[in-house]
């Protein structure tokens, strides 16, 4: 990556701004603009967080913001209400009052002076979420977004569910939120107010993982936030960005199929990161290519970028599998829009038939998926995002869990885009159950490597907010479309379909271990085969302003190992999350955080699957103005019976020696879709 610092305008930095919200309440901002905005005032940008611009995201945004600002804009990164700096309280993800309130920023930004009125938002995962959904209310500063790894669907693509059944991330971010939320205000910008702000979030602290937990089908609280509901409601243009690493890819053929506003969207090989510092490479000049937009829909500058093909996509070459990727070669293509032309996205049927995966053929006889609940230990990390072993590696362990068809070689190799569908009828052996659909790319010498999956609960397999017991025994007909990919099967590879009735860690498991029957017939696989062109990289090399001044102390080691008890068959996955401990040499903050995640099932006994997460959050500053020390330590807990979750969570805060809160909670929340 280029680092730049000669741009066209020299940069002013403001560390800390109050805007005032109608009710009072302060929400703290940090700006970037070009020094005589004022007299030459600029389109501003807005990136809207929970996530402490002091510490939380610093160095992410003194690569982006400097960056745009010294081509002529305002860049203003503000903490939500409850979070960095800001007073008040958070309660929740996607509140209406985090949306009122964002509409209040807004119309502050496009009052201020250096401000030309127009304004654009631009976010990763929580920031993307909340510029689709500002956008939706439609705020007449707000000209244009650009949202990355968000999504349309609260419910189908979130953190949360997927396919109906619950990630174990929907208790994993739970517990990072409760550490994240635990930061502390940093006395040198609030002064000695910074302890009395700290103890009342401490002791109003949400237990998030109980609300959504509660909610386990697609009801009216996945609704709000969602804009899905009605695409009809964006108007400023949409530029939606994702990465094959990632895990919010569904959403870019929905919007692009659904949103009626101007449109763009990109999916290259990355991880949950901004594309110009991300993995695996290539990463891309993403803030030359966000000028380029910004340019067009703030500044009415004509760029080229709306003549261009809609969708631009990166097809992953076919590699050796590996828990991690620094590079991922592979060939750019685009497409005229979302459903793509015939002539650039074909369909090809095969079937799961008596002699693998056949362009014809017949299942002449059922079959049975007897996978234990401990099969999915390989999947990886729903989410790639701290730069550890968050890839799948081979997959034959788990494809000896699973009932699998295998193709014949493909003497030229196949590329694939878009999203690979199954349709079958099956039964299961119990009023419940789930179906888990790999694919896969198995070389000559027997190597499986995992393209993309579906995961799909049989009591929402109709509708996400019905809930459908299945009748023991009784066909049911299914249709699941795997995750969205870009991939292209190397020549004299064959493809695997993996059929699995259980995904830990990926999901949780179902009430009772609930085996399934592949009902003789015709099932199928349709696959989207890509015809279009070949394009070279159609992006500049990757750029960024002046790094953040850090002092590394303990660098980051994000950990994945898998263990298993012979005697119980217990599989037991464990996550260390280790962000590294770090000291910001410009205002002399420290912050260290980690984290241990440890997931178990057994593989006949769906009551002992569990989960354990601790947190750890150190904050402090040695000397100068604003010193202070804390530690927060988090905890969630997760088990279950047939009938019912039980959820506990503790938390204990300390200044220096002294326990200032010492929290816990308990709760029992019942099975009702999963």
């Amino acid at each position: 990556m280029k680092i730049r610092d000669d741009f066209p305008h020299r940069v002013r930095h403001i560390d800390n701004a109050w805007i005032t919200l109608s009710d009072g309440t302060r929400l703290a901002a940090r700006i970037w603009l070009p020094e005589d905005a004022e007299q030459h005032p600029v389109p501003a940008i807005l990136e809207y967080l929970p996530y402490r611009k002091r510490d939380g995201t610093a160095v992410r945004d003194e690569l982006t913001h400097p960056y745009l600002a010294g081509h002529g804009y305002a860049c203003v990164r503000v903490d939500m209400r409850g979070n960095g700096e800001s007073d008040g309280l958070m309660h929740d993800e996607y509140a209406p009052q985090e949306q009122a309130d964002g509409l209040e920023v807004i119309d502050w930004i496009a009052a201020q002076p250096w401000c030309t009125g127009k304004l654009g938002m631009m976010g990763i995962s929580w920031g993307g979420f909340n510029g689709l959904q500002l956008a939706a209310l439609r705020p007449e500063p707000l000209k244009a977004i650009i949202t990355l790894c968000a999504t349309d669907d609260r419910y189908a693509d979130d953190i949360h569910y997927k396919g109906g059944n619950m990630l174990l991330e929907n208790l994993g971010w739970a517990a990072t939120m409760l550490s994240f939320s635990a930061a502390v205000p940093d006395p040198q910008l609030v002064g000695e107010r910074w302890r009395e702000m700290w103890l009342n979030r401490l002791e109003n602290m949400p237990l998030l993982a109980e609300t959504w937990l509660s909610h386990q089908h697609r009801d009216d609280y996945w609704r709000h936030g969602s804009v899905c509901e009605n695409y009809g409601d964006i108007e400023a243009a949409v530029y939606a960005i994702s990465g094959w690493g990632d895990a919010y890819m569904n959403a870019i053929p929905r919007m692009m199929k659904q949103l009626t506003c101007p449109k763009k969207a990109l999916v290259g090989p990355w991880i949950h990161k901004y594309p110009h510092f991300a993995i695996p490479d290539p990463a891309i000049g993403f803030l030359q290519e966000a000028l380029r937009w910004w340019d067009y829909w703030l500044k009415d500058i004509d760029t080229g970028i709306m003549a261009e093909p809609e969708c631009t996509f990166y097809l992953q070459d076919g590699l050796k599998p590996a828990p991690k990727y620094d590079v991922r070669p592979g060939q750019w293509v685009r497409t005229h829009g979302w459903p793509a032309p015939d002539d650039e996205i074909e369909t090809t049927t095969l079937v799961l038939g008596d002699h693998g995966l056949m362009a014809h053929g017949e299942l002449s006889e059922s079959r049975r998926i007897t996978s234990p609940l401990t099969a999915g230990s390989l999947q990886g990390e729903y989410i790639g995002l701290w730069y550890g072993a968050d890839f799948p590696p081979d997959q034959r362990r788990d494809d000896g869990l699973a009932l699998t068809f295998d193709s014949e070689p493909w003497a030229a190799g196949l590329e694939l885009l878009g999203q690979p569908t199954i349709e079958v009828s099956l039964a299961s052996d119990t009023d419940g159950g789930q179906l888990n659909v790999r694919l896969c790319d198995v070389s000559p010498d027997g190597e499986s490597a995992l393209i993309t999956y579906g995961t799909l609960n049989l009591n929402l397999r109709n509708d996400p907010g019905v809930i459908e017991p299945p009748v023991p025994g009784a066909p049911l007909q299914i249709r699941l479309a795997m995750d969205l990919i870009g991939y292209r099967l190397p020549k004299g590879h064959r493809l695997r379909v993996a059929l699995s009735s259980a995904s830990f860690p990926l999901v949780w498991s179902p009430k009772k271990r609930s085996d399934l029957t592949l009902l003789a017939g015709t099932p199928r696989l349709e696959l989207p085969v890509s015809r279009a062109a070949h394009i070279d990289m159609p992006f500049e090399p990757p750029e960024a302003a002046t790094p953040c001044r850090l002092e590394t102390l303990r660098p980051g080691a994000p950990k994945r190992t898998i263990s298993e008890d012979v005697g119980s068959g217990e599989v037991t996955v464990t996550v260390e999350d280790d962000m590294g401990d770090v000291r910001f040499l410009d205002h002399g903050l420290r912050v260290d955080q980690r984290a241990r995640e440890v997931y178990t099932s057994h593989p006949e006994d769906a009551t002992k699957t569990r989960a354990e997460i601790q947190w750890t959050y150190r904050a402090s500053r040695d000397e100068g103005d604003g010193q202070f020390s804390v530690v927060v330590e988090s905890g969630y807990r997760l088990r279950c019976d047939e009938a019912n979750f039980y959820l506990s969570a503790t938390q204990v805060a300390r200044e220096g020696d002294r326990i200032v809160s010492d929290r816990q909670w308990a709760s029992t929340i019942a099975r009702r879709a999963i």
